[in-house]
């Protein structure tokens, strides 16, 4: 079975760096993108970064040159590295992926989360 499993999240301080990790697994043959969403209390779900095929990673308006994502195709992997955290970056951040199955079969997926906390 297909599933993707994020980590990395936690309390940090503002102005502090963390990087999340989202791993999928389960008979893969493809990426057909990878991406990292966010949600904080009382606000919709929001785009923070994807790749899509491997290419340049687009990015919520809201970054700012701020985070970057990054894949590691070898590992089924995609990285977050979100810089100068503020407290308005708290959120549950979850990873979204549209893969390809060892059946050839394509589905779109999502973790459960990682909550990332930013507060003095």
């Amino acid at each position: 079975q297909v599933q993707l499993l994020e980590s990395g999240g936690g309390l940090v301080q503002p102005g502090d760096s963390v990087r999340l990790s989202c791993v999928a697994s389960g008979g893969i043959f493809s990426i057909k993108h990878m991406g990292w969403y966010r949600q904080a209390p009382g606000k919709q779900r929001e785009l923070v970064a994807l790749i899509v095929d491997g290419g340049s990673p687009n990015y919520g308006d809201f970054v700012k040159g701020r985070f970057t994502v990054s894949q590691d195709t070898a590992k089924n992997t995609l990285y977050l590295q979100m810089n100068s955290l503020k407290p308005e970056d708290t959120a549950v951040y979850t990873c979204n992926a549209r893969l390809v199955d060892q059946f050839y079969y394509g589905a779109d997926y999502w973790g459960k989360g990682t909550l990332v906390t930013v507060s003095s």
